[in-house]
């Protein structure tokens, strides 16, 4: 017997239709703040920065292949994770399959960046079936200039800026709890694991000049990791008592 409310079809309908409208205003606000984000104003970018690709390498500009407007998931894939990127990230990206094609034809490249050598995410893009385009950034500033890679220096002192906040320190030691977890699961330490940070970021291409238009951080990524979408609809909701969530090639492991 189920220890949830429950209720008559006619209750059911009465709650339905009373949550439509909350659901509704969320959609509008949620339209407001697509507009708002169109409305930034937008940085342009004089900085050269040199990516390695499946076909060469390439500049900031060649990644958006022909078409004006660029996205770019910023994958937690440091060069010393050993056993793969990370899984929170994986899950993510188990998405980009489908609607990388779909963007590409609307005048829109999807693409993933890491500081993992090429040769690492090659690897990685076979075992997980992905044909998405992702690029190396390795040896450049680009993970460290939009706020997705700090220094040893930086972690020690809490000297970073992440998700529009200065000062937090990163977690760098501790073999228990969420991130000990994804850190052992990507090969590497709590300190090496966290240097790295997930994040997104959008960029236009005009005149043959780039400009940074938005960037979003931590859970600012939600609306982009599918299976939540999915979860928040389901009778249980995201039921959640910690990290649940594998590779999806880890799940009969267990």
């Amino acid at each position: 017997m189920t220890k949830h409310r429950t209720g008559t079809r006619e209750e059911w309908l009465a709650a339905r239709l009373k949550l439509l409208e909350a659901e509704k205003e969320l959609t509008r606000r949620s339209d407001e703040l697509a507009r708002r984000r169109q409305e930034l104003p937008w940085v342009r970018i004089d900085k050269e920065y040199r990516f390695e690709t499946d076909e060469r390498s390439a500049s900031l500009a060649d990644l958006f292949r022909g078409r004006s407007q660029l996205l770019v998931y910023h994958f937690m894939f440091g060069p010393d994770y050993a056993a793969g990127g990370c899984p929170s990230c994986s899950a993510i990206a188990d998405g980009f399959n489908g609607f990388v094609t779909h963007l590409a034809n609307h005048d829109v490249m999807l693409c993933a960046v890491s500081r993992a050598p090429l040769a690492k995410l090659q690897a990685y893009k076979r075992r997980m079936g992905w044909t998405f385009p992702w690029a190396s950034s390795l040896g450049g500033d680009f993970n460290f200039d939009f706020n997705v890679w700090f220094t040893e220096k930086q972690q020690r002192e809490g000297d970073i800026e992440y998700n529009y906040r200065r000062g937090a320190k990163l977690q760098m030691r501790g073999d228990e709890g969420p991130v000990a977890q994804m850190a052992a699961a990507t090969g590497t330490d709590v300190a090496t694991y966290t240097r790295e940070r997930p994040g997104m970021s959008a960029f236009a291409l005009e005149d043959g000049a780039v400009y940074h238009t938005y960037s979003t951080y931590a859970r600012g990524l939600d609306g982009l990791w599918g299976m939540y979408q999915w979860l928040d609809r389901a009778s249980k909701g995201r039921n959640e008592t910690g990290i649940w969530w594998r590779r999806h090639d880890e799940y009969d492991k267990r």
